[in-house]
């Protein structure tokens, strides 16, 4: 199917916050919408709600001046309410120039909570969108809980629609506002819209409830919608709104639709909004998961050699990403070759055979193995056949003390050389890593890569009384490496960590040398 132009708005920072638990402060809600208008090249954004609190007031204020900046500030909109002026005036003062006017789209909601009729609640309506237009501000129209509407009452969307479609306002959005609908039910519903209107603009605005938000935005195109509503990894209240990655993908891919969309910005935005929201994205999330371009298979890995056999559309290139082959009890030996080559690492076959029993009994055991693991286990099964660690840690001692901030002092061997340092830091694993900062700066005039993310967790099948795994990512001068350490106490475990990544990068630099 060949369809035209689908223009995308994310409200992550308006209905994306409404996540329990989530409160941008200022200058992320700045720091996405920058990633949002400029790197991704969204049409719209949705910067948030008129007459919230002080700190939305600053926030959409810095994001009308850094759109304006950029020749952007018709894309940055801003949800208003139908209170007479106050919305439009409050609006208009963060420098915003566009509202989305918030109106009752059933009748249940117009009679029940706002305890007007019909009419009243459309000649106020026309009085707010006049004045908006007086103050040179473009207008957008919500139809909150239109799905309701439409199934309940669709005379009222009628007489609403007939009286306000030549009123000057640019975008009608219809809402699943509770997210009962299915894709059925969206075809019929918005063929109805359209058919009635067809040179309205119309957006559809999905909710996650039954987990079909994606389904429901592309039954929405299919029928003639000309915007889609998404927020960045499906953020929403109750159960998110539509993934703006799997919105994008699909639309592409599957109705051969055009967007202004730069894909490979995709995880970039997923990641920052995971980082500032605290919301963790699921390793199976399509697009954006830590684990969807992770193969682990050892088939795959055959196929994927001989003839991309394994692999479709979905490529990791395209969203900035690169095809990872976990190590496991199924990897097989085409997949840890695979992985082996990738790190340069040469073994015989009777090498790699043994390799592959000792991840096969790892995998067993349900213990996770990466790319990053596999040299120490190369390592170890092998040991003559690879070289010692070139970074190790001597000794170390950690201590914390009521009304004192935790201290560590090291000693560490690198290349045969040993080092001691002390630091301080707001937690014991702090301390240590400041004190390894210390070395490296002071006595190798070397930088020390930056932590970028830090999780603590029980291994698969592990017990809360036994083992914890720490997962570290590694900012390397742009790029990422993780690291896993194992054991019993959590700072050991980041210890160990750290010191896999501080190898990785010792023995490139040697194999450089």
């Amino acid at each position: 199917m060949e369809t035209s132009f689908v223009e995308i708005l994310d409200s992550t920072l308006r209905d994306g916050e409404q996540t329990n638990g989530v409160s941008f402060l200022p200058h992320e809600k700045l720091m996405i919408a920058r990633m949002l208008l400029h790197d991704l090249n969204v049409d719209r954004i949705e910067a948030g709600s008129a007459r919230v609190s002080d700190g939305e007031k600053d926030a959409i204020s810095m994001i009308c001046r850094y759109a304006q900046q950029i020749d952007r500030l018709d894309r940055v909109e801003v949800l208003g309410f139908v209170d007479g002026h106050q919305s439009i005036d409050w609006i208009a003062d963060c420098g915003c120039r566009v509202v989305n006017l918030l109106a009752k789209g059933s009748l249940k909601h117009c009679r029940q909570q706002l305890g007007k009729s019909p009419d009243e609640h459309i000649a106020d309506i026309r009085r707010s969108v006049a004045y908006a237009k007086e103050r040179g501000m473009a207008v957008n129209l919500y139809l909150e809980d239109w799905s309701n509407g439409m199934k309940d009452s669709p005379q009222y969307v009628y007489q609403l629609m007939d009286a306000l479609v030549d009123s000057g306002i640019r975008r009608f959005m219809l809402p699943d506002t509770l997210g009962i609908m299915n894709p059925l039910q969206v075809i019929d519903y918005m063929r109805k819209m359209v058919k009635r209107y067809p040179d309205t603009h119309f957006d559809f605005h999905a909710h996650n409830d039954y987990d079909l938000a994606v389904s429901n935005s592309l039954a929405a195109v299919y029928s003639g919608a000309q915007g889609l509503h998404v927020t960045v990894n499906g953020l929403g209240e109750r159960c998110g709104n539509a993934p703006l990655s799997s919105v994008q993908v699909i639309l592409k891919d599957q109705f051969r639709a055009r967007t202004s969309i730069v894909e490979d910005k995709l995880n970039a935005i997923s990641r920052m909004v995971e980082s500032y929201s605290g919301i963790a994205v699921a390793p199976n999330q399509p697009i954006i998961g830590d684990n969807v371009f992770t193969q682990v298979a050892g088939v795959h890995a055959d196929g994927d050699k001989k003839d991309r056999l394994y692999q479709n559309d979905l490529v990791p290139e395209r969203f900035g990403r690169r095809r990872e082959y976990a190590l496991g009890k199924t990897s097989g030996r085409a997949n840890i070759a695979k992985n082996l080559e990738e790190l340069g690492l040469e073994l015989t076959p009777e090498q790699q055979r043994r390799v592959t029993e000792r991840i096969t009994e790892l995998g067993d055991k349900k213990e996770i193995v990466t790319q990053e693991d596999l040299p120490y286990i190369v390592s170890d099964v092998l040991k003559h056949d690879t070289p010692d660690d070139k970074v190790k840690l001597v000794s170390y001692v950690v201590s914390t003390a009521y009304g004192l901030k935790p201290g560590a002092n090291i000693k560490v061997e690198i290349n045969g050389q040993q080092y001691e340092a002390a630091g301080t830091g707001d937690g014991q694993y702090d301390a240590f890593v400041k004190a390894l900062r210390y070395i490296y700066r002071k006595y190798l005039d070397r930088t020390f890569p930056t932590l970028a993310n830090y999780a603590v967790t029980i291994p698969p099948g592990g017990r809360t009384d036994a083992l914890v795994q720490t997962v570290i990512t590694w900012d390397d001068n742009g790029r990422l490496l993780r690291t896993r350490g194992l054991d019993a106490d959590q700072t050991e475990a980041a210890i160990k960590a750290t010191f896999k990544m501080l190898n990785i990068i010792e023995n490139e630099q040697n194999n450089e040398l």
